[in-house]
């Protein structure tokens, strides 16, 4: 994944990310997906604003906590069976936007053991919080 930094509305971001954060899950719309759960690769990327990210006294509580991003996505993989990975996508960017600190997110998901003639199917998303504590300020 690449970063969004240079795009104006995040120039005053630190980016987060988990890479390739692997969960087994019942995702699928085939019968033989429904059987069983899959390895599915989640990558995310989280930006967040320099003023709410820089630590002054070195303090986890100063920043975004990467357990924050891997609780949050396995909370939702525990929900039951899902059809779709745009579905999921949208559901751990939507979680991610969710936290006052996190002015944008990109989620993107790999099914990497579908097909045997590629690498990985998948899906990407990316959005802006329109509540983030820097549009309250």
């Amino acid at each position: 994944m690449h970063s969004l930094l240079h795009h104006p509305s995040l120039m005053d971001c630190r980016r987060l990310f988990l890479r390739d954060y692997e969960v087994w899950i019942n995702i699928g719309v085939h019968d033989f997906e429904k059987k069983g759960e899959q390895r599915v690769l989640i990558n995310v990327d989280l930006y967040i604003p320099l003023s709410l990210s820089t630590p002054k006294e070195d303090d986890l509580d100063e920043v975004v906590d990467y357990d924050f991003i891997r609780r949050t996505i396995a909370m939702r993989v525990k929900q039951g069976h899902i059809h779709l990975q745009e579905t999921l996508c949208d559901d751990i960017l939507a979680l991610m936007l969710a936290h006052p600190r996190v002015r944008a997110a990109r989620v993107s998901t790999e099914k990497p053991d579908v097909y045997p003639d590629c690498e990985a199917v998948g899906c990407e998303v990316f959005g802006i919080s329109q509540t983030s504590a820097e549009a309250k300020k």
